[in-house]
Formats: C-alpha cells, sequence, structure tokens
C-alpha cells in the first residue's frame, strides 16, 4: 500500500485516549499504538505526541485541596510514569522502540535549546526509536505553558521538517456549524492563508484537554503557511491513521492545503517564536512598505523610531508599526542598548537580516 507522506507527526487529543468518567481508553490507546506500528513497519517516519494531565487524575487522591498550578505539576508527573510506561510496554509488543521527549515552551525560544531537541529526535528517528513527545507540565507553570498541545505539536512539525501533521480529536474535523447539528457537514479543505474560521468553530474547550477548535484551526493554519500539510480528524474511528495516509484517501477531515513556497528551517523556527519576544522594535511608514513589497529587505536601523524593551544579541524581538500594528518578528543582530545609540544611522548592519525576518 503507497503513503502519501513518509514523515509525520501525530497529535493525539485527550478526548480520544478518555472515556467519559475520565477513565483512560486503553483500547484506544492499543489500536492507535496498533496503527503507529503498521506505518512504521512500512517506512513512515512518526513523532508521536500526547497529553498527560487527565490520565494521573485517576491515580491520585490529594489529601488537601489544590491550587490549579499544583494539581497540575501533580496529576502530569504521575500521568507521565503512567502513559509512557503503558506506551513502552504496547510498542514493545510490536518489537518497537520508543522513547521519551519532555519539552518546555522556553526550550524552542532559545535557537541552540531548539536545535539540541531537534538533533535528539533525529537521533531516535535514525535508529527507528519512535519519540514520544509531550510538554513538561511539571515545571510548565503559567506564562511558561503552551496554548496546549496543538501548539506543541505545531513547533514539532515545524521544527522537525514534516511531510504532514495529523492532529486526531473526538470529531471527524472542521464543521462548518455547530457539529452537534445535522445540517452541519465537515469543511473537507482549507487552503491555509488567512481565511477567517471564526465564524464556523466552536470556542468551547474539550472537556479534558486545554484546547479548543479555533487554537487547532490558527496553528493548522500557520504550520501550512509553511508548507507541511495538516490534517484534523477523528481518532476514535477505527484504522484512521492508515486510512488518511493512503493516496487518494477519501476519509472524512478537514486538510489544511501546504502552502507551495519552501520556509527556510531558521524562518520556520521564527516564526513560532512570537511568544518569546524580549523587545519591540518600531519602524517608520517608508521601512514598512519595504519590508511588505516585493523584494527581499532586511530591517535597518535608519528606520527605527523606537526601541522597547531589553534584549541581548541573537534574540526575538516584535517589529511594530506606526499605528501600532505588529508586523512580524525577527532574531536582532545587536543588543538593545548597542541599538538604541544607532537608531537613525546609515550603511551599518541590519538590525535583523531578512534570513532571521519572519512577516506575518
Amino acid at each position: 500500500m503507497a503513503y502519501q507522506f513518509k514523515r509525520i507527526a501525530v497529535k493525539i487529543g485527550s478526548n480520544v485516549l478518555t472515556r467519559k468518567d475520565g477513565s483512560l481508553d486503553v483500547t484506544r490507546m492499543s489500536a492507535l499504538v496498533d496503527q503507529v506500528a503498521e506505518l512504521h513497519r512500512k517506512g513512515v517516519e512518526i513523532v508521536y505526541l500526547f497529553g498527560s494531565g487527565s490520565s494521573g487524575r485517576s491515580e491520585v487522591k490529594p489529601g488537601k485541596k489544590l491550587d490549579a498550578v499544583s494539581a497540575r505539576q501533580l496529576y502530569s508527573a504521575v500521568g507521565q510514569a503512567k502513559l509512557i510506561n503503558r506506551y513502552f510496554e504496547l510498542f514493545r509488543e510490536h518489537k518497537i522502540a520508543c522513547g521519551q521527549v519532555l519539552t518546555t515552551k522556553e526550550n524552542f525560544g532559545s535557537r541552540t535549546h531548539y536545535l539540541n531537541q531537534k538533533h535528539c529526535m533525529e537521533v531516535m528517528l535514525d535508529n527507528n526509536v519512535i519519540p514520544i513527545v509531550n510538554e513538561n507540565d511539571t515545571i510548565s507553570v503559567t506564562e511558561l505553558m503552551f496554548t496546549d498541545n496543538d501548539e506543541l505539536s505545531g513547533l514539532i512539525a515545524t521544527m522537525m521538517g514534516m511531510d504532514a501533521l495529523i492532529i486526531l480529536s473526538n470529531i471527524d474535523g472542521i464543521y462548518n456549524g455547530n457539529p452537534a447539528d445535522p445540517a452541519s457537514t465537515v469543511i473537507r479543505e482549507i487552503d491555509g492563508g488567512k481565511q477567517d474560521l471564526s465564524e464556523y468553530v466552536q470556542t468551547s474547550k474539550s472537556s479534558f484537554g486545554r484546547g479548543g477548535m479555533l487554537t487547532k484551526c490558527n496553528i493548522a493554519q500557520k504550520v501550512a503557511d509553511e508548507g507541511i500539510t495538516v490534517i484534523i480528524a477523528n481518532g476514535k474511528k477505527e484504522n484512521i491513521l492508515p486510512q488518511l495516509l493512503v493516496k487518494g484517501s477519501t476519509e472524512i477531515c478537514t486538510r489544511f492545503i501546504p502552502a507551495a513556497k519552501p520556509v527556510s528551517s531558521v524562518k520556520k523556527w521564527i516564526a513560532h517564536s512570537e511568544g518569546f519576544a524580549k523587545g519591540e522594535i518600531h519602524i517608520n511608514r517608508g521601512t514598512e512598505e519595504a519590508l511588505t513589497g516585493p523584494r527581499a529587505t532586511s530591517l535597518l536601523l535608519v528606520g527605527v523610531t523606537a526601541i522597547k524593551g531589553e534584549f541581548e544579541k541573537n534574540d526575538i524581538i516584535k517589529i511594530v508599526n506606526e499605528e501600532g500594528i505588529q508586523l512580524g518578528v525577527g532574531c536582532t543582530s545587536y543588543d538593545s542598548n548597542e541599538a538604541k545609540k544607532l537608531i537613525g544611522q546609515r550603511d551599518i548592519k541590519p538590525l535583523v537580516h531578512y534570513d532571521y525576518l519572519y512577516l506575518d
């Protein structure tokens, strides 16, 4: 059987692996491992992502009421151990090795840490080990948290240069109305870009996960813009993964069509780095027109009107126009003190080189 993708990231939503009473659906978990194992044997490289918090909840009965952060740390620590052990045993039945990769949002803010993570997973894939990735919820709290594991899956997919990101939820895809309404149907294809889906998408979050469908859409559009196919499908359907990957698949799902123009690995990193920005660069209208014009242009200090925040060389900074609207992000060639002294000067090194600039 011919598959259309050779390298995929698969994100399993909490509602796929959780029964209505909150307990772990071991049967569904085992079925998904069987599917991943089948693809693995056929030569598909797979990075697998899942959430662990809800599975730890059923194992621990705290002696006193916990605040939200403490509860998240406790349940996640237990859930990570519980699920990785279960995955290890399930994959071993297929004679496949898997390994755990725990990460935090901060690990994507540093180019060095970013590349270290990428290298770790590349080594695992090169040696036929399936990376099982999860946010390290035990230390990721408040502002350090990902929006949810959908955001993490988007970062992993772009970092690893995946052919596709498959997000498995408990519904068939993005509907053009309320999924509970019999008149609503699944939107089969979305052509990346900036298409506004908010009028269709329900803003409620799932029972056990942190993310809602609108979050999934926003992340999917961003990943598709970087040349990666994104598929949102129902993880509770039998044999869903092989069915989605078959060439000419007619499986019901929502598919985000990838942009044709390739994006460099550095730009992919910068595109997802807005949350790590250390400062703001305010520019004049002429510089804005140059940056957003048809020619590739670096951000020069001659067009900078103000610099806000403290940052070091190679940090991520936001680029803001005269109206206060963010145009994009970039990796700075100067620290903030040095840059402030050079505002308005000509014929010097760009503040942000084009290769390290990502415009929204």
